[in-house]
């Protein structure tokens, strides 16, 4: 009983204070592992502004772990509480436990392709030999312990289907806590520990999210949850697999396709000088810190709006729709005034070079436009995935970052130089709002009225 009273505050409790109860615990997580982000650049762009750029040329390489825990968990979460919302309790169990098998897949192929290719891969980016050392050397180590960072990644998705946020939040302050703690001795060989550079920091983040693993792996399979875990029971449903990637898979395209806009990023700003190779790598660790509480206030709001879709309580819906695209644009608009008032304090907290300021600052004020649309473009997508739709954040955001900002970020390079080529982040994401704007309401209208002809029978 109590269980189910735990679910049923989805579709009863007023949206605001739930909204509030379910997204703060992961906005607090998700800021946490954006001052990692910060915090672990920063230490390593004392070691030299090289080792930053070779974190930079990882970061693409970073980025499809991501996009792979990402969109199995997106899609977990918006199964299990859609599975929820319709009291189909054993196959959401199922469904767990068929996440939990395909992340120990993930982590076996990825450790196997660095263990054997990371000099390979990292030379697909550049051919400066000292940047391939230093970010091979990395990415390796990155690579070889991504079970550990899958597992924590993947497996607090599914606590948030059933809307258990304080736990995902507990997880991710554990791994980035102990990571921050531990970057500066193994960076820089404090005490005790041995001076290991760039490995250091690759280390740390593998212990670091190994711990936190271990901690979620004990809560999931303990039987304070809604989600009951019980392999003597397993049985493989293709179908499930589907239903995951259905919504999962656009969620991971769209995560490689920062990857490859990294990438592509990181060769168009090249051509001008390694430095600003550094500026992109710092500007997307700035970036976090922006977003990641704005993708935390989603692990709330998108199991709300997937369990009242489920249960057909349009208006319920609508509310807190209107809620979270108001919330996300507060969020954004104070990264914008941030990057618009200090952005040259905010570049030398990682180096202290003059020309590395200099063209850290000029991009961030002119980057820092598009924040006033990435919010609510960010919470859209995200109400495409509770309605069980994946498709259309995957073509928003393929026009976003494949589409529009590589190649208006070339020929405002070639015409105007690379002071302008900036300006591409901000005009991608209004043409991004417009289209979600358009599609969205054509969605949510065909759901309503389905909503109501379903409530009619």
């Amino acid at each position: 009983m109590e269980l189910t009273e735990k679910a049923d505050r989805l579709g009863t409790e007023a949206i605001i204070p739930l909204l509030i109860k379910l997204s703060i615990p992961s906005i607090i997580g998700m800021g946490v592992q954006a001052l990692y982000n910060i915090v672990d650049s920063i230490y390593v762009g004392r070691l030299s502004t090289e080792a930053l750029s070779a974190l930079s040329l990882a970061f693409p390489i970073q980025l499809i772990l991501v996009a792979l825990g990402v969109g199995t968990g997106v899609g977990t979460s918006s199964l299990i509480s859609r599975l929820l919302g319709k009291s189909e309790g054993a196959r959401a169990n199922n469904a767990a436990e068929h996440v939990i098998l395909i992340s120990l897949g993930y982590g076996l192929i990825i450790g196997l392709i660095g263990f054997f290719f990371a000099d390979d891969l990292i030379h697909l980016f550049t051919t400066d030999t000292l940047l391939i050392d230093l970010g091979q050397r990395y990415i390796r180590i990155i690579m070889v312990g991504s079970l550990a960072i899958f597992i924590p990644m993947i497996f607090n998705n599914i606590l948030r289907g059933e809307g258990n946020t304080f736990l995902p939040m507990l997880t991710m302050l554990i791994g980035a806590g102990l990571n921050i703690i531990l970057d500066p001795f193994l960076i820089f060989g404090i005490g005790i520990f041995p001076q290991l550079g760039v490995d250091g920091a690759a280390y740390a983040t593998v212990f670091s999210r190994l711990v936190s693993g271990i901690f979620i792996t004990a809560v999931l399979f303990s039987d304070q949850n809604q989600i009951q875990l019980r392999f003597s029971e397993f049985k493989f449903d293709f179908q499930i697999i589907k239903e995951i990637y259905q919504v999962g898979f656009p969620a991971m395209i769209m995560r490689l396709l920062a990857s490859i806009m990294v990438l592509g990023m990181n060769k168009i700003v090249g051509n001008y000088s390694t430095t600003a190779i550094a500026v992109v790598g710092i500007f997307f660790r700035l970036q976090t810190f922006v977003l990641l509480p704005v993708f935390g206030f989603n692990q709330g709001f998108l199991p709300i709006v997937g369990y009242n879709y489920g249960h057909n309580n349009p208006k319920r819906m609508k509310k807190t729709i209107t809620y979270g695209m108001l919330s996300a644009f507060c969020f954004t608009l104070l990264g914008f005034l941030i990057f618009r008032l200090f952005p040259g304090y905010l570049i030398k907290l990682f180096n202290q070079d003059p020309k590395l300021i200099s063209m850290g600052t000029t991009a961030l004020k002119k980057i820092s436009f598009a924040y006033l649309l990435a919010g609510i473009n960010i919470v859209g997508s995200a109400t495409f995935q509770a309605l069980g739709d994946g498709l259309p954040s995957l073509c928003i955001s393929f026009l976003r970052q494949i589409i529009l900002i590589l190649p208006l970020m070339y020929l405002l390079g070639e015409f105007y130089g690379l002071n302008t080529v900036w300006f591409a982040i901000p005009i991608a994401e209004v043409f991004s709002f417009l289209l979600l704007t358009v599609w969205l309401m054509s969605t949510l209208k065909k759901a309503f009225s389905n909503m109501k002809e379903q409530n009619f029978v």
